[in-house]
């Protein structure tokens, strides 16, 4: 069974950084791509940034670019998010995600960027 845990969220002065993580498990994590999306309250779910399975190539949301780097760890199951000059506007539930045999989600973990 696909498990996806996000962890590190929390609140943060704008210009701060922070570092999210995905820990996975219940599919062969090397041979996909891992996407992180965003929620902002009233606002549908965005992709801010995917990796494919080798970590070779990635790409962002023209509103993070800059700013945000996704990376992977493919011996430990993992992707992170790490995110510096956070904004006001970055305020959101940040979402791990994988399409396997079907698109999965983990729970969340709520980013507050905030004064």
């Amino acid at each position: 069974q696909v498990h996806l845990v996000e962890s590190g969220g929390g609140l943060v002065q704008p210009g701060g950084s922070l570092r999210l993580s995905c820990a996975a498990s219940g599919f062969t994590f090397s041979e996909y791509t891992m996407r992180w999306y965003r929620q902002a309250p009233g606002k549908q779910r965005e992709m801010v940034a995917f990796i494919t399975d080798t970590g070779y190539y990635a790409d962002y949301a023209d509103s993070v670019k800059g700013r945000f780097t996704i990376s992977r760890d493919n011996a430990r199951n993992t992707v992170a998010l790490q995110m510096n000059s956070l904004k006001p506007e970055d305020t959101a539930v940040y979402y791990c995600n994988t399409v396997y045999d079907a698109a999965y989600w983990g729970d969340g973990t709520l980013v507050t960027v905030s004064s």
